[in-house]
Formats: structure tokens, sequence, C-alpha cells
């Protein structure tokens, strides 16, 4: 099927440095390369057209260059206008994928490219943070009709999911890839807890030793940011609504208190809770000069920015990504990238060698909803484990590492613990 809207794109001859970053993650990512072959060979999805709703840069582009070359026919958009790479676009766009995206599109754009990318009427689909799901059985209905099912990588989106799932107004079975463990335990953790700091170090070309860092949320994303920020040499404070990760943030070497006493003390606030209003004005005003706001959430409800706004006295670009806000009394408060680091367009998000395996994933799972549509129905579903442990195998198998497998007697002795006959 030809797209029935021509790629919109913002300069075609940028694809050159566009290329030029896809050839750089390419041999990083040698999950994805493995599952391109199997799925070519078996012609898994060939002739199924994908719709793809996700941050718009090179790793992604090397999933939806895996999913072409393996026969599927693709569109795209970006999941957030502000993290779209316009040469990442370029790029797809001259290789055949459908590309609807650019940098910094307003709101009404947005919802304009998400809306080209579904007329493509696709079979599958992959979203970050349930956008394009949400809009096709909100503002396209009419094209409900034909989607087998697909995935959807974010926590966030997950709970959006379950949402509809549990109002019955979800239409097709939808994989919680985010819920896998070859997900969340690394994607989650040791991407984000990287990317965090990248994105923080690079906005203020301050150092993170010697500082006082409040973390607020311990989930995986919480427990990657919390560790490398000690790995920096920071002092780490964990805010925590859950007496489970409260003790295990306290276990792990961290400082737990409420968010009230933390307030005081810290250099450095990160909330990564997917929750809302979790930096507030009874926060602010106990702050002191010259801390940092930072968000890692999906969306940027976590600090609360209007109140903020009702507080300063001035509001001034301190330098690039940076918002500082005038305080009565002198204080500052700086807000980092907009209260929503993953705005970072000038960077390239997480780890090439850590999407591998998310994006690896959600090869998988589409393959998997496509064979399953049926049986499955509408709905969300965890992956079935065997994926997870292909995912972990290839990944092995790519850095030449072999592990220990059970002799039969082995295999026989834990089985019989399990069926309570050993």
């Amino acid at each position: 099927m030809t797209p029935p809207v021509p790629s919109r794109i913002r300069d075609p001859g940028l694809a050159a440095s566009g290329w030029q970053k896809i050839r750089w993650v390419e041999p990083r990512m040698p999950v994805v390369a493995a599952l391109e072959r199997r799925l070519a060979e078996e012609a898994t999805l060939a002739g199924r057209r994908v719709a793809i709703c996700l941050h718009l840069e090179a790793k992604t582009a090397r999933m939806a260059l895996a999913l072409q070359r393996a026969g599927a026919q693709v569109a795209i958009c970006g999941s957030n206008p502000l993290s779209t790479q316009d040469d990442v676009a370029a790029a797809l766009a001259g290789a055949g994928v459908a590309v609807y995206a650019w940098h910094g599109a307003t709101p009404e754009e947005y919802v304009e490219f998400i809306d080209q990318t579904l007329a493509f009427r696709p079979h599958l689909v992959l979203d970050d943070g349930g956008d394009l799901v949400a809009h096709l059985h909100t503002r396209r209905r009419e094209w409900l009709e034909g989607v087998r099912g697909g995935a959807e990588e974010t926590t966030t989106g997950v709970l959006r999911l379950r949402a509809m799932a549990r109002d019955g107004v979800l239409r097709f079975p939808m994989a919680a890839t985010n819920h896998a463990a070859m997900k969340h335990r690394f994607d989650n953790r040791y991407g984000t807890g990287q990317s965090v700091w990248d994105g923080i170090m690079r906005l203020t070309n301050l150092v993170v030793a010697g500082k006082t860092v409040v973390v607020c949320g311990y989930g995986w994303c919480g427990k990657g940011v919390a560790e490398r920020a000690r790995g920096l040499g920071a002092r780490v404070v964990v805010c925590e609504v859950d007496p489970i990760r409260a003790n295990e943030a306290l276990m792990d070497g961290h400082q737990v208190m409420p968010s009230d006493e933390a307030a005081a003390l810290g250099d450095v606030f990160v909330t990564v809770t997917g929750c809302r209003d979790v930096l507030v004005e009874r926060h602010f005003r106990r702050m002191k000069d010259g801390a940092l706001l930072a968000n890692a959430g999906h969306f940027d409800v976590e600090i609360a920015k209007a109140d903020l706004e009702a507080l300063a006295q001035r509001v001034e670009e301190a330098r690039p990504g940076v918002r500082t806000y005038l305080l009565p009394g002198g204080r500052r408060l700086h807000l980092l990238a907009d209260g929503r680091l993953v705005n970072l367009a000038g960077g390239d998000g997480h780890p090439a060698e850590i999407m591998d395996l998310s994006f690896g994933l959600q090869l998988l799972a589409l393959a998997w909803i496509d064979r399953e549509a049926e049986r499955l129905g509408p709905g969300v579903f965890a992956l079935p484990d065997e994926l997870d442990r292909e995912v972990a195998a290839l990944r092995l198998q790519a850095l030449g590492i072999a592990i220990d497998t059970l002799r039969p007697e082995q295999a026989a002795y834990l089985a019989g613990w399990r069926e309570g006959t050993a």
C-alpha cells in the first residue's frame, strides 16, 4: 500500500547526517540485527503495515529499518516533538519509510502527524506513551478495523492501556513490552539512569560530585537515577510513598525521608514517579538558592510549573534548556528542559546497547501479537517469558559470553521442587 499522505519532514537535505547517526548505532544493536534476519527468513511480518509512534532518533530508525527489511511497510511519527531529530527523519524518508515528524512541531502538528501515520491503516502499532492508540480509539475509530494489535514500551503507556481495557474500550490486544524483564530492568534502570545524568550535566555544565541529589520515586527508573548519582559522587536522598520501595532504597545505602524534609536539603531534584504534582509550592518555598529541578517522567506534570510561575518575581533563560525562577528574597530555582528531560533534542536518548534490548523485545512482541491476535482478543498482555529469554540469549551470544546450563539431573531436581515431589 502506498501511504495516502507523502512523508512530511523538515529538510530532505539532512539525510546524510541522519545516516551517519544510524550507521553509528547499527553495529551496537546486534539483537535487532539477529531478529531482522530471522523475521525476514520466516517472512513473519511480510506485507504487514506497521505504524510507529516513538522518539524519532537513530535507534528507533534502526528498528524501523529492521521491520522494513523484514518485509513490513512502515509509517512513523515522533512521540515527542522536542526529541525528534530532523536528520534521522530525513534518512528514514529517503529509505522509503513514511515519516511524519519534525523537531519543534506545534501541538496541532503533533496531532496531525499521528493522524497521517494512522491513515496508513496499519495492521500493527508500536507506541510510546499511548498517544497513537488513544488517537485511534477517539478521533479515528473508523480506522480500528484491520488493526490486529501492537506493543507499548512505557510504564505510562501501559497504565493508559489498562485504564482503556478496564473501561471496555480497548479494541485489540496490546503487549506490555515495558513490563518484560529485559526492558524495565535494563532500559528503565540503566538507560534512564545514565541518560538522566547525561542530560543534566550537558544542560548545566556542573559537577555532580559532592552535591545532595533528591530522587523522588524508587521504581526501576528511580533506582537507576539514584545508583548513577551515587556513582558520580553525590549524596542521595530518596523520597517514596511505597514502604517496600523505601526499604529497598534504605538497604541500597540511600537516605530516606519525606519530600517536605528533603526539599530543604537538595541541590538537585529528580522526579521519576509517573504521578503529577510531586514537587509543588510548599517544596519550592523550602528549597535552597540555586537548586536544580529535573523531571525524568514521561509527561511534564511531576514538577508543578504553574506553582513556580506564581511564586516567581521574574523568569529568565539562564542558558539553553535552563529556565530560572527568581523568588522573593533572591533565591533562584532552575528548571531543566522545561520539566521534561526527554525533551533534550541535542541528546540521543538512551544508549544504543540498552535500546537494542528494548527494540528487540518490540520486534518479538509485534510478531507474537500478530500470531496470537485472535486467541488473545482485546486487552493488555504480558510477553511470554521465552521472548525475554530469547533477547537475553541473543545479547550474550553477541558479546561472546557463554553461561552454564542445567544438567538433566539438576533440571529434574528443580522440577520436583516446583511440583512438590522433591
